[in-house]
Protein backbone atom coordinates (compact mmCIF):
# COMPACT_ATOMS: atom_id res chain seq x y z
CA UNK A 1 0.00 0.00 0.00
CA UNK A 2 1.46 3.21 -0.96
CA UNK A 3 0.40 6.66 -0.52
CA UNK A 4 0.65 7.83 -3.70
CA UNK A 5 0.95 6.69 -7.40
CA UNK A 6 1.46 8.71 -10.07
CA UNK A 7 1.24 7.19 -13.77
CA UNK A 8 3.96 8.78 -15.78
CA UNK A 9 7.12 10.22 -15.93
CA UNK A 10 6.95 13.13 -18.21
CA UNK A 11 6.68 16.94 -17.70
CA UNK A 12 3.69 16.60 -15.17
CA UNK A 13 4.96 13.17 -13.42
CA UNK A 14 8.08 14.37 -12.81
CA UNK A 15 6.59 17.33 -10.88
CA UNK A 16 4.07 15.19 -8.91
CA UNK A 17 6.92 12.89 -7.80
CA UNK A 18 8.58 15.27 -6.90
CA UNK A 19 6.31 17.30 -5.04
CA UNK A 20 4.69 14.37 -3.09
CA UNK A 21 7.44 12.93 -2.44
CA UNK A 22 9.12 15.72 -0.61
CA UNK A 23 6.30 15.77 1.60
CA UNK A 24 6.64 12.71 2.99
CA UNK A 25 4.32 10.42 0.54
CA UNK A 26 5.73 7.25 0.15
CA UNK A 27 4.94 7.53 -3.32
CA UNK A 28 5.21 4.61 -6.45
CA UNK A 29 5.72 5.97 -9.83
CA UNK A 30 5.03 3.97 -12.96
CA UNK A 31 6.26 4.43 -16.54
CA UNK A 32 5.14 2.14 -19.42
CA UNK A 33 8.43 2.12 -21.60
CA UNK A 34 11.91 1.74 -20.22
CA UNK A 35 14.39 2.87 -17.88
CA UNK A 36 16.44 5.79 -18.78
CA UNK A 37 19.43 7.04 -16.59
CA UNK A 38 20.18 10.62 -16.75
CA UNK A 39 23.33 10.56 -19.24
CA UNK A 40 24.48 7.11 -19.52
CA UNK A 41 21.48 6.32 -21.76
CA UNK A 42 21.50 9.40 -24.14
CA UNK A 43 22.91 7.39 -26.81
CA UNK A 44 23.39 9.96 -29.69
CA UNK A 45 24.38 13.44 -27.35
CA UNK A 46 27.61 13.66 -28.90
CA UNK A 47 27.43 12.25 -32.20
CA UNK A 48 28.30 14.36 -35.45
CA UNK A 49 26.32 14.30 -38.67
CA UNK A 50 28.72 12.10 -40.21
CA UNK A 51 28.82 9.09 -37.35
CA UNK A 52 25.08 8.12 -38.67
CA UNK A 53 24.37 6.17 -41.54
CA UNK A 54 23.51 7.93 -45.00
CA UNK A 55 24.29 11.27 -43.29
CA UNK A 56 21.82 11.23 -40.81
CA UNK A 57 18.77 10.05 -42.90
CA UNK A 58 16.13 7.39 -41.97
CA UNK A 59 16.37 3.96 -44.32
CA UNK A 60 13.18 3.10 -45.86
CA UNK A 61 13.14 0.05 -43.02
CA UNK A 62 13.15 2.88 -40.01
CA UNK A 63 10.43 5.00 -41.87
CA UNK A 64 7.92 1.78 -41.95
CA UNK A 65 8.39 1.59 -38.05
CA UNK A 66 7.33 5.15 -37.83
CA UNK A 67 5.05 5.27 -40.63
CA UNK A 68 3.20 7.92 -39.39
CA UNK A 69 5.37 9.92 -36.97
CA UNK A 70 7.50 10.17 -40.88
CA UNK A 71 4.57 12.54 -42.69
CA UNK A 72 6.11 15.42 -40.67
CA UNK A 73 9.87 14.02 -40.68
CA UNK A 74 10.31 15.64 -36.95
CA UNK A 75 10.72 11.98 -35.33
CA UNK A 76 12.03 9.83 -37.56
CA UNK A 77 15.69 11.59 -37.61
CA UNK A 78 18.59 8.86 -36.37
CA UNK A 79 19.46 11.09 -33.67
CA UNK A 80 16.28 11.20 -31.87
CA UNK A 81 14.31 8.31 -33.47
CA UNK A 82 14.79 5.96 -30.34
CA UNK A 83 13.05 9.02 -28.52
CA UNK A 84 9.64 7.72 -30.09
CA UNK A 85 7.38 4.69 -30.32
CA UNK A 86 7.80 2.34 -33.19
CA UNK A 87 4.06 2.74 -35.08
CA UNK A 88 3.52 -0.88 -36.03
CA UNK A 89 3.62 -1.73 -32.21
CA UNK A 90 1.81 1.02 -31.08
CA UNK A 91 -0.80 1.79 -33.45
CA UNK A 92 -3.85 3.74 -33.70
CA UNK A 93 -6.74 5.01 -35.48
CA UNK A 94 -8.64 8.09 -37.20
CA UNK A 95 -11.01 8.66 -38.67
CA UNK A 96 -9.48 12.27 -39.08
CA UNK A 97 -5.68 12.63 -39.35
CA UNK A 98 -3.82 13.11 -35.77
CA UNK A 99 -0.02 13.39 -35.69
CA UNK A 100 0.71 11.56 -31.97
CA UNK A 101 3.94 11.28 -30.62
CA UNK A 102 4.85 9.31 -28.34
CA UNK A 103 7.65 8.73 -26.20
CA UNK A 104 7.47 5.57 -23.62
CA UNK A 105 10.21 5.91 -21.63
CA UNK A 106 11.50 7.07 -18.17
CA UNK A 107 11.48 11.17 -18.41
CA UNK A 108 9.10 10.59 -21.28
CA UNK A 109 8.32 14.17 -23.65
CA UNK A 110 10.54 16.15 -21.20
CA UNK A 111 13.84 14.84 -22.86
CA UNK A 112 12.75 15.91 -26.63
CA UNK A 113 10.29 19.11 -25.81
CA UNK A 114 10.73 22.60 -26.83
CA UNK A 115 11.29 24.09 -23.75
CA UNK A 116 9.13 27.34 -23.84
CA UNK A 117 8.07 28.81 -21.19
CA UNK A 118 5.25 30.65 -21.58
CA UNK A 119 2.37 32.25 -18.54
CA UNK A 120 -1.32 31.84 -19.39
CA UNK A 121 -3.11 35.12 -18.64
CA UNK A 122 -6.58 36.21 -17.46
CA UNK A 123 -6.77 37.06 -21.08
CA UNK A 124 -6.70 33.06 -21.58
CA UNK A 125 -8.11 31.95 -18.07
CA UNK A 126 -11.64 34.01 -19.18
CA UNK A 127 -11.67 33.87 -22.64
CA UNK A 128 -14.36 31.06 -22.43
CA UNK A 129 -15.96 32.43 -20.36
CA UNK A 130 -16.04 36.03 -22.15
CA UNK A 131 -16.69 34.10 -25.81
CA UNK A 132 -19.57 32.24 -24.25
CA UNK A 133 -17.56 29.10 -25.62
CA UNK A 134 -17.39 25.67 -23.91
CA UNK A 135 -16.85 26.27 -20.18
CA UNK A 136 -15.45 28.72 -17.61
CA UNK A 137 -12.39 27.71 -16.07
CA UNK A 138 -12.48 27.64 -12.62
CA UNK A 139 -9.55 29.38 -11.88
CA UNK A 140 -7.93 32.60 -12.14
CA UNK A 141 -4.14 33.81 -13.00
CA UNK A 142 -4.05 34.77 -9.26
CA UNK A 143 -4.71 31.02 -8.30
CA UNK A 144 -1.65 29.91 -10.49
CA UNK A 145 1.21 32.42 -10.17
CA UNK A 146 2.32 31.42 -6.88
CA UNK A 147 2.96 28.49 -9.08
CA UNK A 148 4.76 29.39 -12.02
CA UNK A 149 7.02 31.38 -9.68
CA UNK A 150 7.81 27.72 -8.12
CA UNK A 151 8.38 25.76 -11.16
CA UNK A 152 10.14 28.69 -12.49
CA UNK A 153 12.51 28.97 -10.03
CA UNK A 154 13.26 25.07 -9.76
CA UNK A 155 13.61 24.45 -13.63
CA UNK A 156 15.41 27.48 -14.44
CA UNK A 157 14.10 29.76 -17.23
CA UNK A 158 15.41 32.33 -19.29
CA UNK A 159 13.66 35.04 -20.36
CA UNK A 160 13.11 38.83 -20.81
CA UNK A 161 10.62 41.09 -18.64
CA UNK A 162 8.13 42.99 -20.84
CA UNK A 163 5.23 44.14 -18.47
CA UNK A 164 2.41 42.73 -20.84
CA UNK A 165 -0.57 41.60 -18.95
CA UNK A 166 -1.55 39.08 -21.49
CA UNK A 167 2.34 37.47 -21.29
CA UNK A 168 3.22 38.00 -17.54
CA UNK A 169 6.86 37.81 -16.65
CA UNK A 170 8.32 35.21 -14.85
CA UNK A 171 11.66 34.67 -12.76
CA UNK A 172 13.92 34.61 -15.19
CA UNK A 173 17.35 33.95 -15.55
CA UNK A 174 19.63 36.04 -17.95
CA UNK A 175 18.33 35.99 -21.49
CA UNK A 176 20.19 34.48 -23.96
CA UNK A 177 21.00 37.29 -26.82
CA UNK A 178 19.37 38.06 -30.05
CA UNK A 179 21.47 38.40 -32.74
CA UNK A 180 22.22 41.48 -34.88
CA UNK A 181 19.14 40.83 -37.31
CA UNK A 182 16.95 39.79 -34.67
CA UNK A 183 17.79 42.91 -32.68
CA UNK A 184 17.37 45.22 -35.87
CA UNK A 185 14.21 43.51 -36.19
CA UNK A 186 13.06 44.12 -33.03
CA UNK A 187 13.57 47.48 -33.03
CA UNK A 188 11.92 48.57 -36.37
CA UNK A 189 8.63 46.28 -35.23
CA UNK A 190 8.83 48.35 -31.92
CA UNK A 191 9.40 51.34 -33.67
CA UNK A 192 6.45 50.81 -36.31
CA UNK A 193 3.80 48.75 -33.89
CA UNK A 194 2.91 50.36 -30.75
CA UNK A 195 1.22 47.05 -29.55
CA UNK A 196 3.92 44.39 -30.65
CA UNK A 197 6.81 43.56 -29.14
CA UNK A 198 9.57 40.85 -30.02
CA UNK A 199 11.94 39.49 -26.98
CA UNK A 200 14.11 36.65 -27.42
CA UNK A 201 11.78 33.19 -26.28
CA UNK A 202 11.55 32.02 -22.67
CA UNK A 203 13.09 28.82 -22.94
CA UNK A 204 14.07 25.85 -19.51
CA UNK A 205 17.52 25.98 -20.49
CA UNK A 206 20.03 27.53 -17.58
CA UNK A 207 21.92 30.72 -18.03
CA UNK A 208 23.76 32.71 -15.76
CA UNK A 209 25.37 31.99 -12.48
CA UNK A 210 22.44 30.58 -9.97
CA UNK A 211 23.26 27.20 -9.51
CA UNK A 212 20.88 24.22 -9.68
CA UNK A 213 21.47 20.46 -8.10
CA UNK A 214 23.30 18.35 -10.10
CA UNK A 215 22.82 20.47 -13.11
CA UNK A 216 24.96 22.57 -15.32
CA UNK A 217 24.64 25.95 -18.17
CA UNK A 218 23.88 25.46 -21.27
CA UNK A 219 26.79 25.16 -23.93
CA UNK A 220 24.87 26.31 -26.88
CA UNK A 221 24.79 22.94 -28.56
CA UNK A 222 21.37 22.88 -29.48
CA UNK A 223 20.95 19.14 -29.19
CA UNK A 224 18.89 19.45 -26.41
CA UNK A 225 15.88 16.92 -28.00
CA UNK A 226 19.14 14.36 -28.13
CA UNK A 227 19.31 14.43 -24.20
CA UNK A 228 21.36 16.64 -22.51
CA UNK A 229 24.80 14.91 -20.54
CA UNK A 230 24.96 18.61 -18.67
CA UNK A 231 21.24 19.31 -17.21
CA UNK A 232 21.49 22.47 -18.83
CA UNK A 233 17.88 22.27 -20.14
CA UNK A 234 14.99 20.94 -17.83
CA UNK A 235 13.95 17.53 -18.03
CA UNK A 236 12.39 14.77 -15.52
CA UNK A 237 15.41 12.62 -15.73
CA UNK A 238 17.80 15.23 -14.18
CA UNK A 239 15.74 17.37 -12.50
CA UNK A 240 12.52 16.40 -10.76
CA UNK A 241 13.22 12.88 -10.48
CA UNK A 242 16.44 12.47 -9.03
CA UNK A 243 14.77 15.79 -6.60
CA UNK A 244 12.34 13.20 -5.95
CA UNK A 245 14.35 10.27 -5.25
CA UNK A 246 16.76 11.94 -3.03
CA UNK A 247 13.97 11.87 -0.39
CA UNK A 248 13.78 7.85 0.00
CA UNK A 249 10.09 7.71 -1.20
CA UNK A 250 10.24 7.14 -4.50
CA UNK A 251 9.24 3.61 -5.95
CA UNK A 252 10.09 3.88 -9.94
CA UNK A 253 8.48 0.75 -11.71
CA UNK A 254 8.80 0.86 -15.65
CA UNK A 255 7.62 -1.47 -18.06
CA UNK A 256 4.34 -0.91 -15.95
CA UNK A 257 1.46 -0.30 -18.75
CA UNK A 258 -1.64 1.20 -16.38
CA UNK A 259 -4.50 -0.45 -17.52
CA UNK A 260 -7.91 1.38 -15.65
CA UNK A 261 -7.91 2.91 -12.30
CA UNK A 262 -9.87 0.41 -9.31
CA UNK A 263 -12.99 1.92 -8.15
CA UNK A 264 -14.75 0.63 -4.92
CA UNK A 265 -18.15 1.22 -5.03
CA UNK A 266 -18.95 0.82 -1.64
CA UNK A 267 -16.25 2.97 -0.24
CA UNK A 268 -17.28 5.31 -3.35
CA UNK A 269 -13.37 6.40 -4.03
CA UNK A 270 -10.28 4.94 -6.35
CA UNK A 271 -8.31 2.46 -4.67
CA UNK A 272 -5.31 1.74 -6.75
CA UNK A 273 -4.54 1.03 -10.04
CA UNK A 274 -4.04 -2.15 -12.38
CA UNK A 275 -0.79 -2.18 -13.82
CA UNK A 276 0.14 -4.69 -17.25
CA UNK A 277 3.67 -6.02 -16.94
CA UNK A 278 4.86 -4.69 -20.50
CA UNK A 279 7.34 -7.74 -20.92
CA UNK A 280 5.54 -10.54 -18.63
CA UNK A 281 2.18 -9.16 -19.67
CA UNK A 282 1.19 -10.22 -15.73
CA UNK A 283 -1.37 -8.30 -14.20
CA UNK A 284 -1.01 -6.26 -10.95
CA UNK A 285 -3.17 -4.14 -8.58
CA UNK A 286 -1.18 -1.86 -6.65
CA UNK A 287 -3.24 0.42 -3.71
CA UNK A 288 -3.05 3.80 -2.49
CA UNK A 289 -4.72 6.66 -0.82
CA UNK A 290 -4.36 9.42 -3.76
CA UNK A 291 -3.84 9.04 -7.48
CA UNK A 292 -1.93 11.27 -9.97
CA UNK A 293 -2.87 10.64 -13.95
CA UNK A 294 0.24 12.21 -15.69
CA UNK A 295 0.78 9.92 -18.15
CA UNK A 296 0.14 12.52 -20.92
CA UNK A 297 -3.13 13.63 -22.60
CA UNK A 298 -4.18 11.08 -24.79
CA UNK A 299 -2.82 8.18 -22.62
CA UNK A 300 -4.60 9.47 -19.09
CA UNK A 301 -7.71 10.03 -20.71
CA UNK A 302 -7.56 6.60 -22.23
CA UNK A 303 -6.88 4.98 -18.69
CA UNK A 304 -10.10 6.98 -17.61
CA UNK A 305 -12.06 5.90 -20.46
CA UNK A 306 -11.17 2.20 -19.98
CA UNK A 307 -11.77 2.33 -16.23
CA UNK A 308 -15.18 1.00 -16.27
CA UNK A 309 -17.34 0.12 -12.93
CA UNK A 310 -20.79 -0.18 -12.27
CA UNK A 311 -21.08 3.42 -10.73
CA UNK A 312 -19.11 4.81 -13.99
CA UNK A 313 -20.18 2.41 -17.32
CA UNK A 314 -18.64 5.31 -19.42
CA UNK A 315 -15.22 5.52 -17.53
CA UNK A 316 -14.09 6.51 -14.51
CA UNK A 317 -15.77 10.19 -13.16
CA UNK A 318 -17.51 10.31 -17.05
CA UNK A 319 -20.65 11.61 -15.53
CA UNK A 320 -20.22 14.91 -18.06
CA UNK A 321 -19.75 12.65 -20.97
CA UNK A 322 -17.15 15.13 -21.76
CA UNK A 323 -14.19 12.86 -20.94
CA UNK A 324 -12.12 12.43 -24.29
CA UNK A 325 -14.12 15.35 -25.78
CA UNK A 326 -12.71 19.11 -26.68
CA UNK A 327 -9.91 17.68 -28.22
CA UNK A 328 -7.13 20.54 -28.81
CA UNK A 329 -3.74 21.42 -30.27
CA UNK A 330 -1.75 24.34 -31.07
CA UNK A 331 -1.80 24.85 -35.08
CA UNK A 332 1.66 26.65 -36.73
CA UNK A 333 3.56 25.74 -39.75
CA UNK A 334 2.52 29.33 -41.27
CA UNK A 335 4.61 32.81 -41.93
CA UNK A 336 7.46 33.66 -44.07
CA UNK A 337 10.98 33.88 -44.66
CA UNK A 338 13.48 36.51 -46.22
CA UNK A 339 17.03 37.55 -46.60
CA UNK A 340 18.23 40.20 -45.03
CA UNK A 341 21.25 42.91 -46.78
CA UNK A 342 23.66 44.70 -44.99
CA UNK A 343 24.88 42.08 -41.73
CA UNK A 344 27.34 40.43 -44.14
CA UNK A 345 30.27 41.45 -41.70
CA UNK A 346 28.62 39.99 -38.91
CA UNK A 347 28.90 36.74 -37.21
CA UNK A 348 27.55 35.13 -34.59
CA UNK A 349 29.15 31.47 -31.97
CA UNK A 350 27.84 28.71 -30.93
CA UNK A 351 24.47 27.64 -32.13
CA UNK A 352 22.01 29.17 -29.83
CA UNK A 353 18.64 26.57 -28.69
CA UNK A 354 16.19 29.06 -28.52
CA UNK A 355 14.26 31.16 -31.02
CA UNK A 356 12.76 34.68 -31.23
CA UNK A 357 8.97 35.31 -29.92
CA UNK A 358 6.40 37.84 -30.63
CA UNK A 359 3.59 37.60 -28.18
CA UNK A 360 -0.09 37.43 -29.08
CA UNK A 361 -1.15 40.93 -30.24
CA UNK A 362 -4.70 39.67 -31.66
CA UNK A 363 -7.85 40.55 -29.93
CA UNK A 364 -6.32 41.52 -26.40
CA UNK A 365 -9.59 43.65 -25.57
CA UNK A 366 -11.81 40.80 -24.22
CA UNK A 367 -15.44 42.35 -24.83
CA UNK A 368 -13.95 44.17 -28.40
CA UNK A 369 -13.50 41.26 -31.74
CA UNK A 370 -11.76 43.20 -33.89
CA UNK A 371 -11.16 40.32 -36.55
CA UNK A 372 -12.48 37.38 -38.36
CA UNK A 373 -11.61 35.07 -36.06
CA UNK A 374 -11.55 34.43 -32.15
CA UNK A 375 -8.44 34.48 -29.55
CA UNK A 376 -4.84 35.23 -31.28
CA UNK A 377 -1.18 33.73 -31.97
CA UNK A 378 2.18 34.53 -31.67
CA UNK A 379 5.60 33.95 -33.65
CA UNK A 380 8.79 32.16 -33.16
CA UNK A 381 11.35 32.44 -35.32
CA UNK A 382 15.29 33.38 -35.92
CA UNK A 383 17.53 35.04 -38.21
CA UNK A 384 21.23 33.32 -39.39
CA UNK A 385 23.97 32.83 -41.82
CA UNK A 386 22.47 30.49 -45.05
CA UNK A 387 25.90 27.82 -45.01
CA UNK A 388 24.71 24.61 -45.91
CA UNK A 389 21.87 25.31 -48.15
CA UNK A 390 24.16 26.74 -50.99
CA UNK A 391 25.61 22.87 -51.19
CA UNK A 392 23.35 21.74 -53.29
CA UNK A 393 24.85 19.63 -56.55
CA UNK A 394 22.53 20.39 -58.72
CA UNK A 395 22.98 24.26 -58.47
CA UNK A 396 27.04 24.16 -58.24
CA UNK A 397 30.32 21.66 -58.15
CA UNK A 398 34.18 21.80 -58.00
CA UNK A 399 36.73 24.13 -56.61
CA UNK A 400 33.86 27.28 -56.46
CA UNK A 401 31.68 25.08 -54.62
CA UNK A 402 33.96 24.47 -51.90
CA UNK A 403 35.42 28.10 -51.61
CA UNK A 404 31.76 28.85 -51.72
CA UNK A 405 30.88 26.87 -48.65
CA UNK A 406 33.86 28.35 -46.56
CA UNK A 407 31.70 31.69 -46.80
CA UNK A 408 29.45 32.39 -44.24
CA UNK A 409 26.75 33.46 -46.88
CA UNK A 410 23.71 35.98 -46.55
CA UNK A 411 21.43 36.22 -43.81
CA UNK A 412 18.19 34.68 -43.79
CA UNK A 413 15.18 35.19 -41.34
CA UNK A 414 12.27 33.36 -40.71
CA UNK A 415 9.09 32.53 -38.49
CA UNK A 416 6.35 31.16 -37.92
CA UNK A 417 2.85 31.44 -36.04
CA UNK A 418 1.30 29.50 -33.10
CA UNK A 419 -2.14 30.37 -33.12
CA UNK A 420 -5.08 29.09 -30.56
CA UNK A 421 -7.51 26.15 -31.38
CA UNK A 422 -10.84 26.50 -30.03
CA UNK A 423 -12.23 23.42 -27.70
CA UNK A 424 -14.88 22.18 -29.74
CA UNK A 425 -17.15 19.25 -28.53
CA UNK A 426 -16.37 17.47 -31.51
CA UNK A 427 -12.84 17.14 -31.55
CA UNK A 428 -12.45 14.05 -29.82
CA UNK A 429 -10.45 10.75 -28.78
CA UNK A 430 -12.32 7.55 -28.21
CA UNK A 431 -11.31 3.74 -26.93
CA UNK A 432 -11.84 1.18 -30.16
CA UNK A 433 -12.66 -2.26 -28.72
CA UNK A 434 -12.86 -4.18 -31.79
CA UNK A 435 -8.91 -2.97 -32.07
CA UNK A 436 -6.44 -4.04 -29.58
CA UNK A 437 -2.87 -3.60 -29.02
CA UNK A 438 -0.44 -6.52 -27.86
CA UNK A 439 -1.68 -6.44 -24.55
CA UNK A 440 -4.96 -6.70 -24.78
CA UNK A 441 -6.15 -3.16 -24.48
CA UNK A 442 -8.15 -1.27 -26.53
CA UNK A 443 -6.33 1.18 -29.19
CA UNK A 444 -7.28 5.01 -29.46
CA UNK A 445 -9.47 6.58 -32.17
CA UNK A 446 -9.39 10.16 -33.02
CA UNK A 447 -11.77 12.49 -34.71
CA UNK A 448 -10.43 15.83 -34.76
CA UNK A 449 -9.64 18.90 -37.22
CA UNK A 450 -8.99 22.65 -37.30
CA UNK A 451 -11.90 24.32 -38.19
CA UNK A 452 -13.05 27.84 -39.68
CA UNK A 453 -11.45 30.00 -36.64
CA UNK A 454 -8.30 28.56 -37.36
CA UNK A 455 -8.33 28.79 -40.88
CA UNK A 456 -9.08 32.18 -40.81
CA UNK A 457 -6.69 32.73 -38.16
CA UNK A 458 -3.86 31.30 -40.51
CA UNK A 459 -4.71 33.66 -43.34
CA UNK A 460 -3.76 36.93 -40.88
CA UNK A 461 -0.93 34.68 -39.23
CA UNK A 462 0.73 34.47 -43.43
CA UNK A 463 -0.33 38.14 -44.06
CA UNK A 464 1.30 39.73 -40.70
CA UNK A 465 4.67 37.95 -41.02
CA UNK A 466 4.73 39.17 -44.52
CA UNK A 467 3.94 43.08 -43.65
CA UNK A 468 6.18 43.03 -40.60
CA UNK A 469 9.44 41.36 -42.92
CA UNK A 470 7.80 44.49 -45.37
CA UNK A 471 8.14 46.72 -43.15
CA UNK A 472 11.53 45.69 -41.75
CA UNK A 473 12.65 46.36 -45.38
CA UNK A 474 13.41 42.76 -46.26
CA UNK A 475 13.83 41.38 -49.39
CA UNK A 476 13.17 38.22 -51.51
CA UNK A 477 10.38 37.73 -49.10
CA UNK A 478 8.30 34.20 -49.36
CA UNK A 479 4.83 33.45 -47.68
CA UNK A 480 4.19 29.56 -46.56
CA UNK A 481 1.91 27.38 -45.25
CA UNK A 482 2.75 23.87 -44.59
CA UNK A 483 0.24 21.17 -44.13
CA UNK A 484 -0.87 21.29 -40.30
CA UNK A 485 -2.94 19.02 -38.55
CA UNK A 486 -4.13 18.39 -35.13
CA UNK A 487 -1.01 16.84 -33.09
CA UNK A 488 1.39 17.83 -35.06
CA UNK A 489 2.72 20.74 -32.43
CA UNK A 490 2.99 17.99 -29.98
CA UNK A 491 0.48 20.16 -27.50
CA UNK A 492 -2.93 17.83 -27.25
CA UNK A 493 -4.61 19.08 -24.46
CA UNK A 494 -8.32 19.18 -23.14
CA UNK A 495 -9.66 15.88 -23.13
CA UNK A 496 -11.05 15.59 -19.35
CA UNK A 497 -11.43 19.91 -19.06
CA UNK A 498 -11.20 21.53 -15.80
CA UNK A 499 -15.04 23.37 -14.76
CA UNK A 500 -17.21 24.68 -12.37
CA UNK A 501 -19.67 21.90 -12.66
CA UNK A 502 -19.50 17.63 -13.06
CA UNK A 503 -22.33 18.37 -15.22
CA UNK A 504 -20.25 19.90 -17.46
CA UNK A 505 -16.86 19.22 -16.89
CA UNK A 506 -14.57 16.03 -15.66
CA UNK A 507 -12.02 18.08 -12.90
CA UNK A 508 -12.73 20.97 -10.75
CA UNK A 509 -10.45 23.97 -9.97
CA UNK A 510 -8.09 21.51 -7.51
CA UNK A 511 -7.59 18.69 -10.89
CA UNK A 512 -9.19 16.32 -9.05
CA UNK A 513 -11.92 14.38 -10.72
CA UNK A 514 -15.39 15.69 -9.21
CA UNK A 515 -17.30 12.52 -8.63
CA UNK A 516 -13.74 10.87 -7.41
CA UNK A 517 -11.81 13.42 -5.66
CA UNK A 518 -9.07 11.19 -4.68
CA UNK A 519 -7.84 11.43 -8.16
CA UNK A 520 -6.23 14.03 -9.88
CA UNK A 521 -5.25 15.01 -13.45
CA UNK A 522 -2.56 17.22 -14.00
CA UNK A 523 -1.33 16.47 -17.47
CA UNK A 524 -2.86 18.43 -20.96
CA UNK A 525 -6.20 16.88 -20.48
CA UNK A 526 -7.09 19.17 -17.48
CA UNK A 527 -6.92 21.92 -20.00
CA UNK A 528 -10.16 24.19 -20.50
CA UNK A 529 -9.02 26.33 -23.77
CA UNK A 530 -5.42 26.23 -25.19
CA UNK A 531 -4.37 29.45 -25.57
CA UNK A 532 -1.96 30.49 -27.92
CA UNK A 533 0.95 29.67 -25.34
CA UNK A 534 3.38 26.58 -25.02
CA UNK A 535 1.01 24.76 -22.71
CA UNK A 536 4.17 22.93 -20.42
CA UNK A 537 5.04 25.61 -18.09
CA UNK A 538 1.15 25.86 -16.94
CA UNK A 539 0.87 21.70 -16.65
CA UNK A 540 4.15 21.55 -14.58
CA UNK A 541 2.31 24.64 -12.28
CA UNK A 542 -1.07 23.31 -12.21
CA UNK A 543 0.39 19.92 -10.63
CA UNK A 544 2.66 21.48 -7.89
CA UNK A 545 -0.74 23.13 -7.09
CA UNK A 546 -2.38 19.98 -7.07
CA UNK A 547 0.57 18.01 -5.33
CA UNK A 548 -0.01 20.46 -2.20
CA UNK A 549 -3.64 20.05 -2.20
CA UNK A 550 -3.78 16.20 -2.00
CA UNK A 551 -1.19 16.20 1.32
CA UNK A 552 -3.33 19.02 2.97
CA UNK A 553 -6.47 16.65 2.24
CA UNK A 554 -4.61 13.28 3.35
CA UNK A 555 -3.47 15.40 6.62
CA UNK A 556 -7.47 16.45 6.90
CA UNK A 557 -6.36 20.20 6.50
CA UNK A 558 -9.19 22.16 5.12
CA UNK A 559 -8.97 23.81 2.11
CA UNK A 560 -8.21 27.54 2.02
Amino acid sequence: MFDAIVIGTGISGGWAAKELCEQGLKTLVLERGRDVKHVEDYPTWNKELWDFDYQGLPSQQEVKTQYKQARTGFATSPAIKHWFVDDLKHPYNEKKRFDWFRGYHVGGRSITWGRQCLRLSDLDFEANKVDNIAVDWPIRYKDIAPWYDKVEKFIGVFGESLGLPHLPDGQFLPPMELNCVETDFRDKIQASYPDRRLTIGRFANITGDQQFEGRGKCMYRNRCNRGCPFGAYFSSNSSTLPAAERTGNMTLRPHSIVSKIVYDDKQGKAIGVEVIDALTHEKIVFHAKVIFCCASTVATTSILLNSISDRFPNGLGNDSGELGHNLMDHHFRVGATAIVDGYDDKFYKGMRPASFHIPRFRNLDPHKREHKFLRGYGFQGSASRLNWQRAIPELSFGKELKEELFKPGPWRIGMTGFGECLPYHENKMTLNYEKLDTWGLPTVEFDCEFKDNEKEMRKDMQQEAVKMFEMAGFKNIEAYEEECFPGHAIHEMGTARMGHSPKTSVLNKHNQIHSVPNVYVTDGACMTSSAYQNPSLTYMALTARAAHHAVKQLKGIEDE
